[in-house]
């Protein structure tokens, strides 16, 4: 294991456990807190399922505050950002949590090492976002680009790219916004890639939302995944929702009323989202 810094050209906090030989690659990156850690459970379905090898890692002590940490299901979370590589599939994935300092040094960190170790020729940003939908509704793939042609390509993929959005003045660009314009200085072009998860399920797991997003990166990279699987996680999750529906009328009202696009009451919403999260072991 080497750092950046020794015979790479690179001043940067790197480990680079070993050089993949790749050209021409695809870089998927996810950050490990989203709505429903969609992102996050993605990524970790992809490398387990395709056997994805870590090749290299940015040091957090300049990017993450060190002061303390994370604690979750009784574990410490170190924060970590780690690049994987499947090289049969000229594919590279950065799961990584988001930076609390210099954005852009990281950012740049990250596109370096895309350019300079794989290759990579595109970058998508996997993420979710809080909708007030069912979970019967469709799951459906939005993409923000840096590229009028990866736009236009992406139109294949069934993804609505015809979005218009700017961040408020008041407020910071999210980092998945920056990661575009970093990418875009790069001439590299990128895309985010957005999935709308359920209010009532931003803190469980959506599952559907899970397989929609694999569904376009197994098309897009041709991956040759079958997610069986999964189709049977989705349909115990449904069965699970079908009962508390069947036994508690409140929760059956709100969700008739989602399905119908009708908007619900501050008290509906809250009493929904108590009721999955005792469903799902939240409380």
């Amino acid at each position: 294991m080497i750092s950046s810094g020794e015979g790479t050209g690179m001043s940067a906090p790197l480990k680079l456990h070993w050089r993949p030989e790749l050209e021409n690659s695809s870089l998927v990156v996810a950050w490990s807190v989203d709505v429903s850690r969609v992102g996050a459970r993605v990524t970790d379905y992809l490398i387990t399922r395709l056997r994805g090898k870590s090749f290299c890692e940015i040091e957090p002590v300049d990017f993450f505050p060190m002061r303390g940490v994370i604690i979750e299901d009784d574990l410490v979370q170190f924060p970590e950002s780690k690049f994987y590589v499947f090289p049969e599939k000229k594919l590279v994935i950065l799961k990584s949590a988001q930076p609390s300092f210099e954005w852009y040094r990281f950012l740049s960190l990250v596109i370096d090492v895309g350019e300079q170790y794989c290759g990579v020729k595109e970058l998508f940003n996997i993420g979710s976002m809080v909708s007030f939908i069912a979970h019967t509704a469709p799951r459906y793939l939005m993409a923000i680009c840096n590229s009028l042609e990866l736009k236009d390509n992406l139109v294949a993929s069934s993804l609505t790219s015809d979005l218009y959005y700017e961040t408020p003045a008041d407020q910071r660009p999210t980092i998945s916004a920056f990661l575009l314009w970093v990418a875009k200085e790069r001439n590299i072009p990128g895309a985010n890639i957005m999935v709308p998860v359920p209010f009532y399920l931003a803190t469980l797991e959506d599952l559907k939302a899970q397989k929609r997003v694999l569904d376009f990166l197994n098309y897009r990279f041709s991956l040759g995944c079958d997610f069986s699987d999964l189709d049977e996680q989705i349909a115990k999750q449904n069965s699970m929702i079908a009962g508390i529906r069947d036994s508690v009328p409140e929760v059956d009202v709100a969700i008739n009323k989602l399905e119908s696009n009708l908007r619900l009451s501050e008290d509906e919403i809250q009493r929904l989202i108590r009721e999955m999260d005792k469903l799902f072991g939240k409380d």
